[in-house]
């Protein structure tokens, strides 16, 4: 059973979290650091979908996944419709393996609102981190839910813990939901606006009607 945080607890600001997160860093090798991609420009994909049904709550789960091309020790998911709860120990694993890997990571929130905020570790790239949010309306009922993810790494070179950002990236609209007019779009790249076009005069064929000229006075 996945546990997930009370309404109303206020959180620590997630960088904060990070920087008090120094005891941990200072057993991840800077070495390590100096082979994956650029943590200030990671490339990140996930997705969300209707989550698993909690006990005792009747709120829509929201299963969020997603991945980047290096580690991380913190993420946030920011929604543009309220969040209700978070699971608080999402489950990360690798492409070897189905196993759940000790790396993991602590989630936490003030509900409702608009973001939740996680710390931990995923030591190597391409790890995928899973877990559940809780949103207050129907997966698919429109506007529907639509998370935007910002990562953080942090490490420790020449003895200064140093933090790198990533991001937004777009989790994009809950897979298995009916298409409908925004199919196809999401925050980062939004449906365009449509032009309303001005109704013609029907009095006239559809026609705009013809604009006379003032008469002009013979001198």
């Amino acid at each position: 059973m996945h546990a997930f945080q009370p309404a109303h607890r206020k959180a620590t600001w997630w960088l904060a979290a990070i920087v008090g997160f120094v005891a941990l860093l200072l057993a991840v090798p800077a070495a390590g650091h100096a082979e994956e991609s650029n943590p200030n420009n990671y490339s990140c994909l996930g997705s969300l979908a209707a989550g698993t049904a909690e006990e005792g709550s009747e709120e829509q789960q929201v299963r969020y996944s997603f991945y980047c091309d290096g580690p991380i020790t913190g993420y946030q998911l920011q929604s543009q419709v309220p969040v209700t709860g978070v699971q608080g120990q999402p489950e990360v694993t690798s492409n070897a393996t189905t196993k759940p890997l000790s790396d993991t990571f602590s989630c936490s929130g003030e509900f409702p609102g608009y973001a939740l905020n996680c710390v931990g570790l995923a030591k190597n790239g391409y790890e995928t981190v899973t877990g559940q949010l809780a949103i207050g309306t129907k997966l698919c009922r429109e506007p529907r839910v639509d998370t935007l993810l910002t990562v953080t790494y942090a490490y420790v070179e020449k003895n200064v813990v140093t933090q790198a950002i990533s991001g937004p990236f777009d989790l994009g609209r809950p897979k298995g939901c009916p298409p409908d007019s925004f199919a196809g779009w999401d925050r980062l790249n939004p449906q365009p606006a449509t032009k309303h076009k001005k109704k013609a005069d029907k009095k006239n064929g559809g026609k705009k009607p013809a604009t006379k000229k003032p008469a002009t006075k013979k001198k």
